[in-house]
């Protein structure tokens, strides 16, 4: 699991985790986090998500980080603007009005670089990474976004019968991840329809706060 996986899924277009629609839980729960319009919000290892298209079109403005150029030349295109285009150290910056994408890995970006940050939304980041990874991911970005709320989704299963990703992840982890820094409260926990990749599985959504 590593950048040339994520890489070559991109170029590969094996992007099935890509959703032909904005996610119906953020559009249920993202309003638990009472965050007023025109406030930043960060969107990690965000792709080319149409959540990006709903954020602009309901008055939000959106930063985000993705490893995958490609996927960040197919979101403006989709979204039919011209970016301007940027080198910041080892990242590289797409922005236009109210949207600034970092393309690049992640853990490069700092607090600084990044600028304030109003509320998180991860709805394909945790889930992405292997544990190890995700222990360091939850404390970076917990510190680039200065402690900001958050609205989390995260799917569980029996990691025995399904390789990640999208990976496991128990409240217990949801808890080693964030109960040191945030107030956390599950806002859902329902078995998915037509499970995960054939298997049985829930989705879980939570508040940080």
């Amino acid at each position: 699991m590593d950048r040339d996986f994520w890489l070559s899924r991109w170029k590969e277009n094996n992007i099935a985790f890509h959703e032909s629609e904005a996610n119906p839980l953020l559009l249920k729960y993202f309003k638990e986090l009472s965050i007023p319009k025109d406030s930043r919000i960060f969107l990690p290892l965000c792709g080319k998500t149409l959540d990006i298209a709903w954020f602009l079109s309901n008055g939000y403005r959106v930063a985000g980080a993705e490893l995958a150029e490609m996927a960040i030349q197919q979101l403006f295109q989709e979204l039919g603007i011209e970016p301007k285009i940027s080198k910041l150290g080892k990242l590289i910056l797409f922005s236009a009005k109210g949207i600034d994408i970092f393309v690049g890995d992640i853990f490069d970006l700092s607090k600084e670089v990044l600028g304030p940050v109003d509320a998180v939304y991860d709805r394909a980041a945790l889930v992405a990474l292997p544990y190890e990874i995700r222990l360091r991911y939850s404390a970076h970005l917990t510190q680039i976004t200065n402690k900001a709320p958050q609205l989390l989704i995260t799917f569980e299963y029996d990691q025995t019968k399904l390789a990640g990703p999208p990976f496991s992840i128990s409240t217990e982890e949801v808890n080693l991840h964030y109960k040191n820094t945030f107030t956390i409260k599950n806002l859902l926990s329902q078995e998915m329809e037509s499970g995960l990749k054939g298997h049985s599985a829930k989705e879980n959504v939570w508040k940080l706060s």
